[in-house]
């Protein structure tokens, strides 16, 4: 088994429970807006913005949108699949749901159990497609800044994972190589693919148990079975 000395994590979906504060904020902006007199359950309105958002990011994520074009047309886009028209979506939604989802604490079991244990032993990083503007946010509100040495956002590096440069530019800022790092992701592409074109090995965080056929270093459903091998 390698030595490794440099850790980096990826934080929406690994560390951070994205989809539970998801779910606080949007229900929070569905009895705000008063939504249900559209006529639609607010579960209903959670799975059309869940669909519409994935599709925009992985449109984000291949450059194919802005940021900014993401923000814009999430909301009108969700709202329209569930028959509001675009005229009466709210101007601010958008705004308050990056302003609200941040400051949502949820994170996955054994979090800050497992983060203890390894800054013992590690250097611990953070490397991020997340909104720079963001980020910082979600690390103070769950206790998570810490941790972390070194938090590379895709806005710092100028690139979005899977893309090996801003895995470079991580090494770069830790300090450190790629025998010497290890990435701890949930998504296939941006993080396992990712890293290992950077020549860095992984672990998939795949708490669904989702079957696939990828090749990765190391596999896990809990974050505490990191502990059985760091």
């Amino acid at each position: 088994m390698k030595t490794y000395r440099h850790l980096f994590f990826d934080l929406d979906h690994t560390l951070w429970d994205f989809e539970k504060n998801a779910d606080e904020t949007l229900r929070h902006l569905y009895a705000l807006h008063d939504f249900a007199r559209y006529g639609f359950p607010v579960e209903e309105f959670i799975a059309r913005y869940s669909e519409v958002n994935h599709a925009l990011w992985r449109m984000y994520q291949a450059n194919k949108i802005s940021q900014q074009e993401l923000r814009d047309i999430r909301f009108v886009r969700s709202l329209h699949k569930l028959g509001v028209p675009e005229a009466e979506v709210p101007a601010q939604i958008s705004a308050q749901f990056t302003d609200i989802l941040p400051l949502k604490s949820a994170v996955f079991p054994y979090c800050h159990e497992v983060l203890d244990y390894l800054q013992g032993k590690y250097t611990l990083h953070l490397i991020t497609n997340g909104f720079q503007d963001v980020q910082h946010i979600k690390l103070a509100s769950s206790q998570l800044t810490d941790y972390f040495q070194e938090v590379v956002t895709s806005e710092s590096s100028g690139c979005l994972k899977p893309d090996r440069r801003i895995f470079e530019h991580a090494l770069e800022r830790a300090g450190t190589t790629a025998r010497e790092s290890l990435m701890i992701g949930d998504n296939l592409e941006c993080d396992v693919l990712g890293a290992y074109n950077a020549g860095i090995d992984q672990v998939y965080f795949n708490p669904a148990q989702r079957r696939h056929s990828a090749e990765v270093t190391y596999e896990i459903s809990c974050l505490s079975e990191l502990k059985g091998f760091l």
